[in-house]
């Protein structure tokens, strides 16, 4: 079996909670924190919170709609990197559940879930040992 892939080394840095106001963007919220924080590279190591509506990506390539309102997280993983041209991209992926407690799961797809009251994350900053 072979498979694509790199490691990378690195340590951890510092670590911020921090909130994302109502109606902002999962993911926008997310690298505006980063920029916050001075953070070039992070990883999610926790959340909570809710969106008004969610959208997935699915494996076939398509988007799936959740709607809400208060569609929840029930978990959250990703990583924000920095891109060539300095700006950062998240890469956020989850598992969801709506108002009739459908559970749903895929990559949160930039500018379509916005957060419905307060979201709370914890990112954790991410020292590469040489410039990507």
């Amino acid at each position: 079996m072979h498979s694509a892939g790199f490691v990378e080394s690195g340590a951890m840095g510092r670590v911020a909670y921090a909130r994302i106001a109502p109606n902002e963007d999962l993911i926008q919220g997310v690298e505006k924190l980063c920029l916050a924080h001075g953070f070039k590279n992070a990883f999610v190591r926790g959340a909570l919170g809710s969106l008004v509506d969610a959208c997935l990506g699915r494996q076939d390539g398509r988007w799936q709609q959740i709607r809400g309102p208060a569609v929840e997280i029930v978990s959250l993983a990703g990583e924000i990197r920095s891109q060539a041209d300095g700006s950062l991209r998240a890469c956020l992926s989850g598992v969801v559940a709506d108002p009739e407690g459908n559970v749903f799961g895929g990559a949160f797809v930039a500018g379509l879930n916005p957060i419905c009251m307060t979201f709370e994350v914890t990112l954790e900053e991410w020292l590469p040992a040489t410039a990507p």
